[in-house]
């Protein structure tokens, strides 16, 4: 549990309301949620979802894991708890988005269920969409564009999830994406289609 050491704070309510915002937009905030091993194409799928959707003129952006530790989170490793506190930021920053109006794309491997379900429960309900990028570890070792798979099973990468690491499968996610049958450009579509059967987006 992270522990709140600010003192002296107040929340300071704003002027205009989270409805004028997605009325202004014509879409609802919302957070989808993209967790799988690493290169199972997470990051891949989130950017062809963003760029779709904007080209139809929606509102959406990419929180990308490893973008993310090159700024916001370069002081976190990857023990345990150092990846819990990785989710926790993100879902925070993620809650802003949503409280924005915009579709949150957050690729990020997030192994463990509890800190998923730690995001989920940030949120209000409908307003995370967990999306399993279901491909199995033999895919990810055979595509490893960063030659990571490689590095860990020579022991120079301690901690890789999926190797030295577990990773826990979500149990009941809203959408599984199966990349070992599907394109990026299916499972972009897949992940639309969830927002426009949601509610989230117009056709």
């Amino acid at each position: 549990m992270t522990q709140t050491k600010a003192t002296n704070i107040v929340w300071h309510e704003g002027h205009v309301s989270r409805q004028e915002r997605e009325s202004l937009l014509d879409q609802r905030g919302v957070m989808v949620w993209l967790t799988g091993l690493p290169s199972s194409g997470k990051s891949t799928i989130a950017f062809t979802a963003e760029h779709l959707l904007v080209a139809r003129g929606r509102l959406a952006y990419v929180l990308d894991g490893d973008n993310i530790r090159h700024g916001l989170n370069k002081n976190l490793g990857f023990s345990a708890d150092d990846r819990g506190e990785n989710i926790r930021r993100i879902g925070e920053v993620g809650k802003l988005f949503v409280d924005c109006g915009a579709v949150a794309l957050t690729s990020f491997v997030s192994p463990y269920r509890a800190d998923r379900d730690a995001v989920r429960d940030l949120m209000e309900d409908g307003e995370f969409l967990e999306v399993f990028v279901d491909t199995p570890v033999e895919i990810c070792e055979q595509r490893d564009p960063k030659g990571l798979y490689a590095k860990a099973r020579a022991g120079k990468i301690p901690s890789f999830t999926g190797i030295s690491d577990p990773y826990e499968s979500p149990e009941n996610p809203e959408l599984v994406i199966k990349t070992a049958s599907s394109t990026p450009e299916e499972a972009a579509n897949a992940i639309i289609d969830m927002l426009q059967k949601r509610g989230k987006i117009s056709a």
